[in-house]
């Protein structure tokens, strides 16, 4: 299966849905004397997230063979060319979160066509959840067992309330870019929230706006990107334009994600 189409890829979403739940169970499993190194960037890894990235390449590679895989642990070993089909993983998003004793961390897969994520897969270990969904198709949501996963429940963004908006923000990398934004921005209430888990928020019509200002990476983007634009939500980069996934960085330098179309909702002067 060295090209995968992604309009018809309900099938390679079960297996991966399976896949996620495995890598779910490698990290819970690593919880007790998980160990803790610090990478040339100064991010921190753990052996969980060595676990997790163990399950998925390996499944990928047997569900997918040839299919090139980008991950966050093993990026420097693969860049994807412009007209690859290629799935984009982070085996644990939300390490610090992880590390902390939080359960606001996930593990995420998606794949890429034409540089844009079409299908992503979502699971929150620690929370039993998994979310999941492809463009153009809709998006649901699971609950992880130890034993496999429930049956699917559709989830769309909601019609937000005239006067309200409900911002996610994350807990753990708030730069001041998105503080200052968030200071001129007329809002109800903030939600803090480490991971992905703020695209799922979004995509289960629980908060409406997600904006990250300073700079992440393709890995940390793609598949809850994927889930919310499947549920009826956006996310758009500066000046309302495309995410440019796949740049020789593999980076990011903003977003912001919303539960619907993009509004046009004037700043605090």
């Amino acid at each position: 299966m060295a090209k995968i189409d992604p309009a018809d890829a309900a099938e390679l979403l079960g297996n991966l849905t399976l896949l996620a739940a495995a890598a779910s169970k490698a990290v819970l499993d690593c919880r007790a004397g998980c160990s803790v190194r610090i990478k040339a960037d100064g991010s921190p890894v753990t052996s969980a997230d060595e676990a997790a990235e163990a399950v998925i390449r390996g499944g990928l590679t047997r569900l997918a063979p040839g299919m090139p895989i980008v991950s966050e642990e093993a990026s420097a070993q693969r860049h994807p060319a412009a007209g690859d089909i290629y799935f984009l993983v982070d085996p644990l998003d939300g390490t610090r979160e992880f590390i902390a004793g939080r359960d606001e961390y996930t593990v995420n897969i998606a794949l890429m066509s034409e540089r844009q994520p079409t299908l992503g897969v979502i699971a929150a270990p620690a929370l039993g959840v998994l979310w999941r969904g492809i463009v153009g198709r809709g998006a649901d949501r699971l609950t992880l067992f130890e034993a496999g996963v429930s049956e699917p429940e559709p989830i769309q963004t909601r019609y937000r309330p005239a006067g309200e908006l409900i911002v996610m923000v994350s807990r753990s990398h708030l730069d001041e870019a998105t503080q200052r934004y968030l200071d001129d921005f007329p809002f109800t209430r903030s939600i803090a929230c480490g991971s992905s888990i703020k695209f799922c928020r979004l995509a289960e019509g629980l908060a409406d706006h997600y904006p990250r200002l300073g700079p992440t990476h393709d890995w940390d983007v793609a598949a809850g990107h994927a889930v919310l634009v499947a549920a009826g939500g956006s996310v758009v980069g500066w000046d309302d334009e495309a995410i440019a996934y796949g740049t020789p960085e593999l980076a990011i330098p903003g977003f912001f994600a919303w539960g619907g179309p993009v509004p046009k909702i004037p700043l605090k002067s």
